[in-house]
């Protein structure tokens, strides 16, 4: 430790701060002897200097340090996790074998280990984790909690410790992925204190003007408000301490990042948003009178307070999955505003703070039942899912999502996300009931596939044997099981289909004796207007295409190409000019470059942005392996190319094609004046080239609102438009669709 070169001297004062703090965290339940058996494993580690840094710089067991310390102090977690977290980066640097790790510290720590130098695996190409490789990584650790709950804790650390960094690129990608991935992670988990801490410094390193707007504003509103908390809560207290209740209460104001996410969604400035905060109510109670005494403290806050009878969330009853348990309640205070009132116990307060890792330790086991169903779910997801971008926002979706409680008949409580329809009910039971499902009875009413199930209602599965699933049931269901499920089922039975609509053809051209060529047939079926060989099968299978007028049509095709090819003059190589040759400069489409030069690649220009030639773009290699044009301000460009880095390709227009027109939208917002409608439509008229495809008004207490499609040659005629349309009287803002 005494090595100059690993440490700089303000990294040998954290060192010792962090070892005396571990110490005092996690001294309880280290072993005989692993201190310092840990202590010379460091300084051997140090002294040989085979430890790398990462892109930031940090030194690797300082970062270990304060990742264990956070674990040990904010997620509960004791030795196996603090021994594995420090010994892993010498085990992926080979200074230390796994089967030595597990002869001196025992299998756990061991099993630890091969986790977190597998996630370092997926991490060696750079410092984000692509989707895939997420997927890969969830698959291969959930059975051991303690390994995502590391990574998420390191994460934590590695937010915290960037703010200084000259690595912005790195930064954001980092930020970037913890708002996508980690935070919605953190939260299924119950780490919410977390989960805000990882949101909150992805929005100051992504949107750093906003997060401090919204800083700033609370800091000038923090006296007065302070001071409404204050006067909310000593009525409350009073009443509580007459009832003879142990408690404490305390203001928590709202993070940033969710301040941020209502004032998007209610598109309001900052004043717009009314529940800046929330009181917790913490009652000391014994575990057999929690239930009672916290219902007592909401009939005493409801007294005193109106409430919101939409806004009442009873975890109690029915905790969440991860474990989470209290009660909600939106109250009106003085001068009218909404207040959000949290009552729960000590004990349910560290389970909300710590989440999963306090919950196993109060249950005294591992294997919690709402966490095994979640570790399932995940699984069977994953397993069955293509890495693609739907997935993973479904993915992320999910983890945020709250949940709706859904009875059997027979009074089994099933957890759903809310949104859930009778469809996904029925796959949650059984794929094989997903399958045959034609419907419910919901609460002794007969209910369609489709209908959307609240909290409380008692599902009733109907089936049929004839029952098979179909493509349009991927737009009831909302889960990524029952997705799965369906994608799979219709698989099955299009490759069934298929086989059999296959036998079929080749059994008519057999009985005409008939000499079946499947190139022929290939030719035909996109002649046809196919897109793909199944869809002629499944035609032809459903009986909608007819067997023998193919067989025509192949006849046809057949002799059709043998005519012409008898008709073909052969030309000698002698007689052939290389002046006839000319280097034709007639563009049939509009020329992107692409990648190290390549021209003639085929391409798609993806419909979320609209890219059009003028524009900056980029390439993006789908699954499939064809390319779509995306616009480097595309409002999916940052996370594509933080999350699928290496699947971006360089792209740039290099020719024009005459009379190439392309359809973009336009978005107006105004005053709702007189004749508004008509200038707009007069000044696109008069535009040489330019042609209205479409117009949609919305006009409403005196605001006017229009989607405007045009056709448009390039970027610079679009740019000229728009200075036209922002000159129209009562014109406030035109934007790109």
């Amino acid at each position: 430790m005494e090595d100059k070169v690993f440490f700089t001297a303000k990294e040998r004062e954290q060192l010792f701060a962090l070892y005396k703090q571990l110490l005092q965290l996690s001294g309880d339940t280290l072993q005989k002897n692993d201190c310092h058996k840990l202590k010379i494993h460091l300084i051997q580690a140090a002294s040989e200097g085979n430890l790398p840094r990462n892109c930031f710089g940090m030194n690797p067991i300082i970062k270990d340090m304060q990742t264990a310390v956070i674990v040990a102090e904010e997620i509960g977690m004791k030795r196996a996790s603090i021994l594995g977290i420090m010994l892993h980066e010498s085990v992926k640097n080979h200074l230390f074998t796994l089967e030595s790790v597990q002869q001196e510290y025992g299998e756990d720590v061991a099993g630890i280990i091969r986790g977190l130098v597998k996630i370092n695996e997926l991490y060696s190409k750079s410092p984000t984790i692509e989707s895939e490789n997420f997927r890969n990584l969830l698959l291969s650790f959930a059975e051991d909690m303690r390994v995502i709950l590391i990574i998420i804790a390191d994460r934590v650390n590695l937010m915290r410790q960037i703010k200084d960094t000259t690595n912005t690129e790195a930064r954001a990608q980092v930020a970037n992925e913890a708002a996508y991935l980690y935070a919605p992670l953190a939260h299924k988990l119950g780490l919410y204190k977390l989960k805000s801490e990882l949101e909150d410094l992805s929005l100051k390193y992504t949107e750093h003007d906003v997060y401090y707007h919204i800083k700033d504003k609370l800091n000038e509103t923090k006296a007065s408000r302070d001071k409404y908390i204050a006067s909310f809560i000593e009525p409350i207290q009073c009443k509580l301490e007459e009832a003879g209740l142990t408690f404490h209460m305390k203001g928590r104001t709202k993070s940033i990042h969710s301040i941020y996410q209502k004032m998007k969604k209610q598109k309001c400035p900052f004043e717009g948003v009314y529940d800046l905060f929330a009181i917790r109510i913490i009652l000391d109670a014994p575990i057999e009178k929690e239930k009672q005494e916290c219902w007592q403290v909401y009939s005493i806050v409801t007294d005193m307070y109106m409430p919101n009878p939409k806004r009442l969330r009873d975890w109690l009853s029915v905790p969440k999955s991860n474990g989470y348990e209290s009660l909600h309640t939106t109250v009106m205070g003085p001068e009218g505003k909404w207040v959000e009132v949290q009552i729960r116990t000590e004990r349910m307060d560290e389970i909300a703070e710590r989440g999963l890792a306090a919950h196993w330790r109060y249950k005294g086991v591992k294997g919690e039942s709402g966490l095994d169903e979640w570790l399932t779910s995940i699984r069977e997801t994953l397993e069955n899912a293509d890495s693609d971008l739907e997935v993973m926002d479904q993915f992320k979706l999910e983890l945020y999502e709250d949940e709706v409680f859904v009875f059997t008949p027979k009074g089994d409580l099933h957890k759903m996300p809310k949104g859930a329809t009778v469809l996904d009910f029925a796959f949650a039971i059984h794929s094989k009931l997903g399958s045959k499902c034609i419907g419910a009875k919901v609460n002794g009413k007969n209910a369609q596939l489709k209908q959307i199930l609240n909290s409380g209602d008692q599902v009733e599965v109907m089936t049929s044997n004839t029952q098979t699933p179909k493509r349009d049931w991927l737009n009831i269901v909302t889960t990524s099981k029952a997705r799965t499920k369906i994608r799979q089922a219709i698989k099955e039975i299009e490759a069934r289909q298929t086989e059999f609509a296959k036998e079929t053809i080749e059994r008519k051209f057999k009985n005409r004796k008939l000499e079946y060529d499947e190139a022929v047939m290939m030719r035909l079926i996109k002649k046809l207007g196919y897109k793909t060989v199944t869809e002629f099968y499944q035609d032809i299978a459903n009986e909608t295409r007819d067997v023998n007028d193919v067989i025509e049509k192949f006849l046809e095709l057949k002799k059709k190409e043998t005519d012409t090819r008898e008709d073909i003059v052969y030309r000698s190589a002698e007689s052939f000019s290389m002046q006839n040759v000319q280097d034709d400069k007639t563009f049939k489409e509009d020329v992107l470059v692409i990648d190290q030069n390549l021209k003639g690649l085929d391409f798609k220009l993806a419909k979320c942005c609209n890219p059009i030639y003028g524009d900056d773009v980029f390439g993006f290699v789908t699954i499939n392996g064809g390319i779509k044009i995306h616009r480097t301000d595309c409002p999916n460009a940052q996370e594509l190319q933080s999350r699928f880095a290496y699947r971006i390709v360089k792209a740039r227009w290099a020719g024009k094609k005459h009379g190439k027109q392309y359809p973009i939208t336009l978005r107006i917002v105004g005053h709702d004046d007189i004749g508004i409608v008509t200038n707009i439509t007069s000044i696109i008229n008069k535009e040489n080239n330019i042609l209205l495809r479409s117009i949609s008004i919305d006009s409403h207490d005196g605001l006017f609102s229009g989607m405007i499609t045009v056709m448009v040659d390039d970027t610079s005629k679009l740019e000229s438009l728009v200075k036209k349309i922002k000159t129209v009287k009562g014109v406030k803002q035109v934007n790109r669709g």
